[in-house]
């Protein structure tokens, strides 16, 4: 797939379809955009799982943070990657080794890796990079 730009239905069928987002860099600190999509997402019905080694046992928004995605004990629709390019490809990785394999993985602004994407649509999962969804909702769904 062209990363470089996405059809606006392809975008509002992946926001109209994942109920569960794992948030993968989750922050506690409500001054990082991580925090704040978090909290977007939240407050639209989405349920959100924080992912943060760092933070791992207890609350962010609420929510029990997990230290890796093989910890989360539920499946989930959606990985939401707030972390540098570089480590996308380790975040594909552990990814598509979760049963169920969640079906889309999802690269935050700046976020994107066109060989992890190709590895991740491989094992059949639908990827987006350099977008976030807290933008996307508004324009496309709300």
């Amino acid at each position: 797939m062209n990363h470089d730009s996405y059809d606006d239905s392809y975008i509002a069928d992946i926001l109209l379809s994942v109920r569960t987002i794992a948030l993968v860099g989750a922050s506690p600190n409500p001054a990082r955009p991580s925090n704040g999509v978090m909290a977007y997402l939240l407050n639209r019905g989405y349920r959100v799982i924080p992912i943060n080694p760092g933070q791992a046992g207890k609350e962010i928004l609420g929510q029990w943070v997990y230290a890796r995605l093989a910890d989360i004990p539920e499946p989930v629709d959606m990985v939401d990657v707030f972390r540098a390019p570089e480590y996308l490809r380790s975040v594909v990785e552990e990814t598509i080794m979760i049963e169920p394999r969640p079906p889309v993985i999802w690269g935050q602004l700046g976020v994107r890796d066109d060989a992890a994407a190709a590895r991740a649509e491989a094992a059949g999962v639908r990827v987006v990079m350099d977008r976030c969804p807290a933008i996307e909702y508004p324009r496309l769904v709300a």
